[in-house]
C-alpha cells in the first residue's frame, strides 16, 4: 500500500507535515494506518511554515467575516471558511462539503440556574449536516482521500462516524465500508449510514475490536481510513474552536467542556486553543476539560491510576453509545491537550448524564445521551471548586437529540431507571385519553399545576 503523499496532485505539500506525537519525526507522507513509521504512535498536522510565515490573526479575522457573504460553496462550509489554518488544497472547487459547521451557540438559562453558573453556554454540534460533530472533520478527510485517488473509504463507528462517512463519500462519488459492532449501535444512527449507500457489517465485536480489525485491513487492501486516528479528521473538527471563539467576539471563554469517547474531539479542540495562542488569536487559554461516563472511564482511570502515563483499558459499558469505547485512540492527544490548558477529567454515573440530558431538552434545544455528560460532569466540577460560580462555561454538544430516540423513550416513559425518584419530575410521559374535550381538559389542568 503506497503512503498518502502531501505533494498529491492539488496540496501543496510546503503548507503541512505530519509529525509523530511521541518522537516529533517529521514526514512528508503518511502510511495507511497514520502510524509513525519510527515508533508506531499516532501522527498529527503540523505547519512549519507559520514559523517563516506566521498568519495575521487581525486580517484572517477579517478574512473569515467576510467569507459569510460569499456564495461559494467553500465559504459557505463553516469548516473550510477557516481553510487558511487548514491542509491547503490547490483547486478549492475539489471540496467535499455539505456545508457542514456553522453551528449555533445557545445560551442556558435553566441550566445555569441548576448549575449555579450564570454564564453558560453550549455549542451545539448536532446542528451539523448529519447531526454529529464529525461531519467538520469528515469534510476535511473525504476531501483528502480524494484527492489521494481512492475509490474506497472506510471506518469503525459507534454511529456517528458511520454516518457521517458515509454521507461525504456519497457527496464525494466515493465508495464508503462501514464497520460496526453488532446490536451496540442506535438504529437511528446505522439508518443514516444504509440510507447514504455504505457496505455495513455488523462485527461480533466491540467498537475497540471493529477498530482493531480496520487497522489491518487499510493495510492489506486500497481502502482509506477515515476514523479520528486520520490527522485530517482532527484538523477539520478543530474549527469547532475557531467558530465558538468568533461567536463569542474573540472573549476566551473560562472553560469548555466535552464529551470523551474516542478523545478526537477534544484532542482537536485543544490542538486549535493552543494554535490560536500560538499564533496570537487569543492571549490567553480556557481550561479544556473531558467528561466520560462511568462505564466507559478509560481516560478517568488512565490519569487517576497510572498518572496519564499508560492507558488503562476497560470493558466500556453505557447507555451512551457515542461515548462507549473502552480503549480510545487519541488518549495521549488528551492528556496533552488536558496538561497544556489546566483541564480537568471527571466522570458521571448513567443517572446523572439522563438527568442532565432531561434538563437540556427541557431547554428546548435536546442533545444525544454522550452529549448530556457535559452538564453533567460540569455539577461535579462545581461542587468540587474547579468551575467558580462567576466563571463562563461553554458545553460542546456533540449529537442531535434524534441520534438515540429509544434513550429518550426509554426515560420519559419510566423504563429506564424507573425506580429514581429524582429523575420523576423530568420525565414527560405521553398520556393516553378518551377522545373527549373534558379529557383533553382535564389534562391541560392537571399539567398547569405540575412544575415546568
Amino acid at each position: 500500500m503506497s503512503p498518502l503523499p502531501t505533494s498529491s496532485p492539488g496540496v501543496r505539500s510546503s503548507e503541512f507535515r505530519f509529525r509523530c506525537i511521541s518522537c516529533g519525526d517529521l514526514r512528508e507522507t503518511a502510511s495507511q494506518d497514520f502510524r509513525c513509521p519510527q515508533c508506531g504512535d499516532l501522527l498529527e498536522i503540523s505547519y512549519p511554515s507559520w514559523k517563516q510565515s506566521a498568519p495575521s490573526p487581525q486580517n484572517l479575522k477579517s478574512t473569515w467575516k467576510d467569507r459569510r457573504l460569499s456564495s461559494k460553496a467553500v465559504d459557505q462550509s463553516g469548516v473550510w471558511r477557516f481553510r487558511d489554518l487548514l491542509p491547503a488544497l490547490g483547486d478549492e472547487n475539489d471540496v467535499v462539503t455539505l456545508h457542514e459547521g456553522n453551528t449555533p451557540l445557545y445560551e442556558l438559562p435553566n441550566c445555569a440556574r441548576i448549575s449555579g453558573v450564570p454564564r453558560l453556554f453550549a455549542k451545539h454540534q448536532g446542528m451539523n449536516p448529519t447531526g454529529s460533530f464529525k461531519d467538520t472533520g469528515m469534510t476535511v478527510a473525504a476531501t483528502f482521500a480524494r484527492r489521494a485517488g481512492f475509490r474506497w473509504v472506510a471506518c469503525a463507528s459507534t454511529g456517528n462516524t458511520s454516518a457521517s462517512m458515509a454521507a461525504y463519500a456519497a457527496r464525494g462519488g466515493m465508495r464508503s465500508l462501514v464497520l460496526v459492532p453488532e446490536g451496540k449501535i442506535s438504529w437511528s444512527k446505522l439508518s443514516q449510514a444504509l440510507d447514504y449507500g455504505a457496505v455495513t457489517c455488523q462485527l461480533r465485536t466491540d467498537f475497540d475490536g471493529c477498530l482493531k480489525l480496520l487497522q489491518e485491513l487499510v493495510r492489506r487492501a486500497p481502502v482509506y481510513q477515515l476514523n479520528s486516528i486520520n490527522p485530517f479528521r482532527l484538523e477539520g473538527q478543530k474549527t469547532l474552536a475557531i467558530e465558538l471563539l468568533e461567536q463569542l467576539d474573540w472573549e476566551v471563554p473560562d472553560h469548555i467542556i466535552v464529551p470523551g469517547g474516542n478523545l478526537g474531539n477534544s484532542s482537536a479542540i485543544g490542538k486549535a486553543l493552543l494554535e490560536l495562542h500560538e499564533l496570537g488569536f487569543i492571549t490567553r487559554l480556557p481550561k479544556l476539560s473531558v467528561i466520560q461516563a462511568e462505564g466507559a472511564n478509560a481516560l478517568v482511570r488512565t490519569l487517576r491510576e497510572a498518572g496519564g502515563k499508560r492507558l488503562i483499558n476497560v470493558a466500556a459499558e453505557t447507555r451512551a453509545t457515542a461515548i462507549r469505547i473502552g480503549n480510545p485512540a487519541s488518549w495521549k492527544k488528551a492528556v496533552h491537550v488536558l496538561e497544556s490548558t489546566g483541564g480537568a477529567c471527571e466522570q458521571v454515573t448513567e443517572v446523572e448524564m439522563a438527568q442532565a440530558k432531561a434538563e437540556i431538552g427541557a431547554e428546548g434545544i435536546g442533545c444525544e445521551p454522550a452529549s448530556a455528560v457535559t452538564l453533567a460532569g460540569l455539577k461535579r466540577l462545581v461542587k468540587q471548586g474547579f468551575v467558580k460560580s462567576d466563571e463562563s462555561v461553554v458545553l460542546v454538544l456533540t449529537g442531535n437529540l434524534l441520534k438515540d430516540p429509544d434513550f429518550t423513550i426509554d426515560f420519559h416513559r419510566g423504563e429506564l431507571f424507573p425506580n429514581k425518584e429524582s429523575l420523576a419530575e423530568l420525565r414527560r410521559p405521553p398520556v393516553v385519553l378518551d377522545a373527549t374535550l373534558d379529557a383533553v381538559i382535564r389534562t391541560l389542568e392537571s399539567a398547569e399545576t405540575s412544575p415546568l
